[in-house]
């Protein structure tokens, strides 16, 4: 993880990215083309870099922290690293429950927790909420994310914020019986077990249907969003984000950074390069996807995020998921 010798700080922005390079590179070779300022970018785990910048301390190198979960940012607020953005027209360009209370977060793109299912095995009308999938009938019939994924965390979280631990405890107790063998530390690995009609339906990020069927056009799969009407409590939405370090050495451009991400120019290069939903109201998702105005997304605030994580540890493993 040693940062690689770079020219002079004084010319140079430095990220520190929780996410895949090729995820965030394209839209920072277009700030760096728009503006003229150089960008550098070091990638690693997100709790890695928040391990990291605490380290560091006012030394770091840091400018920008990037992750791919707003309850690592919402930590890495908690602990004092990140400073308010001070952006103008920040509040009309990004809803508030995609950033921190303070700003000093921001989300720069979204993506729900969705049904996966194999179209020939599964009808759309067999399951209306994500809880249904606790139900015995389903036994050997679905795959599930493993106990460490970010993802499973926060959609558990989400779902404890809303329904209680008691609650919440069961859905997980089913989850765990009805998926057996089929859990799995990569969600495309749950999309490809779908489609090879190994289970009927899985638990998965939206995109990863849509990366899959870019390779397999005729595959048999589609996403399912459950929770929707009056008694829904909608689909979970994580979002990846971005924050200003609180020792940054380049304020001004640091924020000029974070500007054009939330711009329809760096919002586009989310939605074209990995189909995620753009936050920014004024730009439209991928054409394949639902717009993100036409369906209820779960009501729980992404700062939330980061103190729901360790009780919602604690019921994941007194239940027993791997």
């Amino acid at each position: 993880m040693g940062l690689p010798s770079w020219g002079s700080a004084d010319d140079t922005l430095v990220v520190y990215s929780g996410r895949a390079e090729r995820l965030i590179q394209p839209a920072l070779d277009a700030f760096q083309a728009e503006s003229g300022i150089r960008v550098q970018m070091l990638t690693a785990d997100s709790t890695a870099l928040i391990n990291r910048l605490r380290m560091e301390g006012a030394r770091t190198p840091a400018d920008v922290l990037i992750t791919n979960d707003a309850g690592t940012l919402e930590r890495a607020r908690e602990l004092q690293l990140l400073q308010p953005a001070a952006i103008p027209d920040l509040e009309e360009t990004i809803p508030g429950r995609f950033r921190a209370p303070d700003n000093s977060w921001i989300g720069l793109s979204g993506r729900i927790w969705v049904v996966v299912y194999n179209t020939t095995m599964f009808r759309p009308g067999d399951i209306s909420s994500i809880l249904d999938f606790a139900d015995p009938g389903w036994k050997g019939k679905i795959a599930i994310p493993s106990a460490g994924s970010v993802y499973l965390q926060t959609g558990v979280s989400v779902i404890r914020a809303l329904k209680g631990d008691e609650i919440t405890a069961g859905f997980l107790r089913g989850l765990k019986d009805n998926a057996g063998a089929f859990v799995y530390g990569k969600n495309r690995q749950i999309v490809a077990a779908v489609a090879r009609g190994e289970v009927a339906a899985g638990l998965v990020n939206h995109y990863y249907i849509n990366r899959h069927l870019a390779k397999h056009p005729d595959a048999p799969i589609a996403p399912l969003l459950t929770d929707q009407g009056d008694q829904g409590m909608g689909v979970v939405l994580n979002a990846a984000g971005a924050g200003i370090t609180a020792h940054t050495k380049h304020l001004t451009q640091a924020r000029a950074l974070i500007r054009f991400l939330i711009s329809p120019k760096g919002q586009r290069t989310f939605a074209d390069v990995n189909k995620e939903y753009p936050l920014n109201s004024r730009v439209t998702a991928a054409p394949e996807l639902l717009p993100l105005q036409s369906f209820q997304v779960a009501s729980v605030p992404l700062s939330r995020l980061a103190e729901l994580r360790d009780p919602t540890m604690t019921v994941i493993e007194d239940v027993g998921l791997r």
